[in-house]
């Protein structure tokens, strides 16, 4: 039986340690904002929460390195079953959050965002799917489109139905189109999908979507909604004024204007970055953008060097949710893109999204942790 210092030995050797260490650093620089951002706060629970998420986080890497993917994988019926009675819970028991959407479960006070759950369980169980029609079956038949979409319009639809959370529907979009990608789905099918989504875009707005929601995503493109900034554009240009006032070296930290008045709302979830902007600077911008495109660029890297289709899949699935996540949020704090709700990987405040950014990129590490022989190309 080996000792605990030889299974340490083989861990640190086998797993994506570099992937390890640059989500920490992005978790620790994370925490740091948050607790520059809610200093003005009367609670001081945030920076605590945010610890213990990030150490919850640190052993779901290590668990979601060691147990396969493959395993996990083949309990897909499990998987979905939990799935959808996650999301189905949000319709006793969902309370609003801050960005207005009944997208959180709170029970003893603990809250849990189960979008941020299900996206994991989406990433492997999608990439089961397109691994069993890629080796087993054809996957650009239109059995295996009609049944791949059907997988995604499950969840797309159970989200917003149960939670009307536009911003984390949007990742799963995002997510389940780069897959499609990367397992081989070919062209003229994006098309028709393009086609169909263009004309299905007209009813979904005008019967789906309430007004506020529709001035939030057409507010940055159009300067006759809210002209003034005291409604929809009011975070969106407080938020331009703590990235511009901060320059190339800050204010310095817990010193930001628009940060300490409260003039910046959720300011330590969704504007994180414009905290990050006002108080340390472009430089801290820059870095951040950086630190996760390294995650984004690691992530691919290992997916591209694994030799079989379910490992490529989850790398890609969760390089792409990043990837989405940090291309919106960043928009959003600088104005390019419509305020949705949509948080900064590792950076943001909120323990369901810290934890499940430790958990996908767990299983990145896993795929590196036990690269499978060509031979076992099945999966």
């Amino acid at each position: 039986m080996k000792d605990i210092g030889s299974v340490v030995r083989d861990f640190v050797k086998r797993a994506d340690m570099f992937l390890f260490t640059v989500s920490c650093i992005c978790a620790i620089f994370g925490i740091v904002l948050i607790s520059s951002a809610t200093k003005s706060y009367e609670t001081h629970t945030y920076v605590p929460v945010q610890i213990f998420a990030f150490l919850i986080g640190l052993v779901l890497f290590v668990v979601f390195t060691v147990i396969d993917v493959d395993i996990i994988a083949d309990k897909w019926p499990i998987l979905l079953g939990f799935e959808i009675f996650l999301l189905l819970l949000l319709i006793p028991f969902g309370v609003e959050g801050e960005t207005g959407n009944k997208g959180w479960l709170r029970f003893f006070g603990i809250g849990v965002q189960p979008s941020e759950i299900v996206k994991v369980v989406f990433i492997v169980l999608m990439a089961k799917h397109m691994t069993y029609l890629r080796e087993y079956r054809r996957i650009n038949s239109v059995l295996s489109i009609a049944q791949l979409v059907v997988h995604f319009l499950l969840t797309f639809g159970l989200l917003m139905v149960t939670s009307d959370d536009l911003g984390s529907a949007i990742v799963f979009f995002a997510i389940f189109a780069v897959m499609l990608v990367v397992a081989g789905v070919r062209l003229y099918w994006f098309l028709i999908g393009g086609a169909a989504i263009a004309l299905a875009v007209p009813f979904l707005w005008n019967n789906f979507l309430d007004e506020y929601q529709r001035q939030r995503i057409l507010a940055p493109y159009d300067p006759s909604i809210d002209p003034q900034g005291w409604d929809v554009k009011w975070q969106t240009i407080r938020s331009k004024l703590a990235l511009a006032s901060g320059q190339f070296k800050g204010v310095g930290l817990g010193e930001g204007l628009q940060t300490q008045s409260g003039a910046l709302t959720g300011k330590h979830t969704d504007l994180i970055f414009s905290v990050a902007g006002e108080e340390l600077g472009m430089i801290a911008c820059l870095t951040i953008m950086l630190l996760l495109s390294i995650i984004i660029l690691r992530c691919v890297m290992v997916g591209l060097r694994c030799n079989n289709t379910m490992g490529m899949l989850v790398c890609f699935g969760t390089a792409a949710g990043l990837f989405f996540q940090m291309l919106v949020n960043t928009g959003m704090c600088m104005g390019i893109t419509p305020v949705i709700g949509i948080t900064l990987p590792f950076f943001s405040y909120g323990g369901s999204s810290l934890m499940s950014s430790f958990a996908a990129v767990g299983f990145v590490s896993g795929v590196k942790y036990r690269p499978k022989p060509q031979r076992f190309r099945r999966y």
